[in-house]
């Protein structure tokens, strides 16, 4: 079967959904492709896509003096201990440095190393060209507009989990 053809099958499919149900298939669907996507930049570098996405994170938020573990975590939706042992393991190979905080020694802070910021640049061409691609036909009001709008999506599900797990639980 061709790909315009599986497309084609597939977009009739989904048309016959219900809007919620098409709209979660949608991004599942998103997610999935976006997964694939991670996995390959961290395979450049030689991590696991939830590495990547820590680096990233990290690449993101550090304002010259480190992140602390409990900010990436809370971005990332996971849990800071996830973030500890990952990090842990990502400055054994290299790719970033974790230290204590000057203001509380209990708290860790994380930033990239030189060889994790120089491999970062080098992606910027592919990246931006996957921004192109995939984000051509928003304009940058309309992206950040829409942005919001999956924010709070996401905020509302959150509730809606804590809610469902109350429902169900025994």
């Amino acid at each position: 079967m061709s790909v315009t053809r599986k497309d084609t099958t597939r977009q009739r499919a989904v048309e016959n959904l219900d809007i919620i149900k098409r709209f979660t298939l949608e991004i599942s669907s998103i997610n999935s492709h976006l997964e694939e996507v991670r996995q390959f930049w961290g395979k450049s570098l030689g991590v696991s896509a939830p590495q990547w996405m820590i680096l990233i994170a990290i690449s993101d938020l550090d304002k010259g003096d480190g992140v602390q573990i409990n900010m990436v975590s809370k971005l990332l939706h996971v849990d800071p201990s996830f973030v500890t042992t990952q990090s842990k393991l990502l400055e054994h190979k290299g790719l970033l440095h974790r230290a204590p905080s000057p203001a509380d020694a209990r708290v860790v802070r994380l930033s990239l190393t030189a060889k994790t910021k120089k491999h970062l640049a080098s992606l910027a061409e592919q990246y931006n060209a996957f921004r192109q691609l995939v984000f051509d036909e928003f304009s940058e009001k309309e992206l950040a507009e829409f942005t919001t709008k999956l924010a709070t999506l996401n905020n509302r599900l959150e509730k809606a989990c804590v809610k469902v797990a109350l429902d169900y639980s025994f």
